[in-house]
């Protein structure tokens, strides 16, 4: 057996004489642009080329549009609705959930918005869990109200 030492030994000296000069590689690219040819620039800024574009993921709700002024749900409300939410599991009673967000909602009145479109504004924040995964898979603007 031989070991490093002994290998390196028996490697043949270098051949002596004048140094072999080798020449660069040159690389050819036969697949640039004509640089006469300029591509036509992007005029999007960076923050519209980062955004994902949303074209298909529509709500399965559709609320529809609000004509009063500076109108906004308030946080309390959000937090009343979303003390009671709905999970979906197998011992939970929709029709209680539905009672308990009808009184919540109920309690609400503003000028020129109907109380259905606060019923859709806020039925997302009721919910959790399988229940958020059906609405979810809910067609999009799916859930509307109907004019009569």
């Amino acid at each position: 057996m031989r070991t490093r030492s002994q290998s390196r030994e028996q490697r043949p000296p270098p051949p002596e004489g004048p140094p072999v000069v080798i020449e660069p590689l040159r690389i050819e690219y036969p697949f640039q642009e004509d640089p006469t040819v300029e591509p036509m620039a992007d005029t999007r800024t960076m923050a519209q080329l980062l955004q994902a574009p949303t074209e298909g993921y529509e709500d399965a709700i559709l609320i529809p549009e609000i004509v009063a002024n500076n109108f906004e749900l308030k946080h309390g409300l959000i937090n009343l609705v979303q003390n009671k939410q709905f999970f979906g599991h197998d011992k939970e009673d929709p029709h209680a959930h539905i009672r308990y967000f009808n009184k919540i909602t109920s309690t609400m009145r503003v000028p020129n918005v109907p109380i259905a479109t606060i019923k859709l504004m806020l039925f997302p924040f009721s919910i959790e869990g399988a229940a958020r995964i059906w609405l979810e898979k809910e067609p999009p603007r799916s859930m509307q109200i109907k004019n009569s």
